[in-house]
């Protein structure tokens, strides 16, 4: 049997191939715990003989080096599993599957995903391989400094543009400014017609993230999902539109950038990991 893993920082979602059939589950990630689920999984199906996990956060050679929104009770969780239970693990950055997976259902060697939920993430591929950098933390662009806000990221920093661009941002002004409502998956024109400056600072935000990425990468192509993208499309040709006025004019020749097709680009990516030599 083989277990796929998305994990991020709301939901984890799995797959439990068992040869026969396929067991989906959806749970939340901030009430379970990673090594938990999978050894609750092992208990109740037996043993496994394959874990992909597709991580929101960031991994170095199968051990997590950060979780900034995911509480995690064992980092070196590949030694763990592999040791422990006589399995194979694979583990990467969720951003990086992501990519893999639209790499592939693309036909891409040249492609930056930028994908925004709970959190904001990209990833990069060039001439067929991943940009992963000294410690597989390459393209960590929901970090990158931005402008101070009043309470901090899950980093430990307060300047991360990730909390002016993502789901788990919305969701601290929300608070911050004693607001009520929705932040997981804003309805971004809903709350522009209701002129929320929420969406201002939101979109200039993105769009910084987007143009920063399309400059330092130079892609082909970019790919925009999430679940932010996904309940709030305009984001797609808004991006498209506004975004010649902050990359670099010669970045921009040629550039695509296009909605996912993908239903779980993330979950395709795990699957993916299985390849790895």
């Amino acid at each position: 049997m083989k277990l796929f893993i998305d994990i991020g920082g709301t939901y984890l979602r799995s797959e439990l191939h068992t040869g026969r059939e396929v067991k989906y589950s959806k749970c939340s990630s901030r009430e379970n715990d990673l090594v938990t689920f999978i050894e609750n999984t092992i208990t109740e199906y037996g043993s496994l003989s394959f874990v992909g996990i597709s991580f929101a956060g960031q991994v170095n050679h199968g051990e997590i080096v950060s979780a900034p929104n995911i509480d995690i009770s064992q980092k070196k969780i590949k030694t763990y599993f592999e040791s422990r239970y006589g399995l194979r693990l694979e583990i990467d950055n969720d951003l990086n599957c992501v990519v893999m997976a639209e790499a592939k259902s693309l036909k891409a060697e040249s492609i930056a995903a930028l994908y925004v939920g709970t959190g904001l993430g990209a990833a990069v591929i060039d001439n067929g391989s991943i940009v992963r950098g000294w410690r597989n933390q390459a393209f960590e662009l929901g970090h990158i400094p931005y402008r101070e806000a009043p309470f901090l990221c899950g980093c430990g920093k307060n300047n991360c543009i990730e909390l002016f661009a993502s789901g788990g941002g919305i969701e601290r002004w929300l608070r911050y400014n004693k607001e009520e409502g929705s932040s997981l998956k804003p309805n971004l024109e809903r709350m522009k017609r209701q002129n929320d400056p929420l969406v201002e600072m939101f979109e200039h935000a993105l769009l910084h993230a987007a143009a920063t990425l399309v400059t330092l990468a130079n892609p082909k192509i970019v790919v925009l999902g999430g679940g932010i993208i996904e309940a709030n499309p305009y984001l797609v040709p808004w991006i498209r539109e506004h975004i010649v006025s902050m990359a670099l004019p010669t970045s921009l020749e040629g550039l695509q950038i296009v909605q996912t097709k993908l239903q779980n680009a993330a979950m395709d990516g795990a699957k993916l990991l299985e390849e790895r030599e």
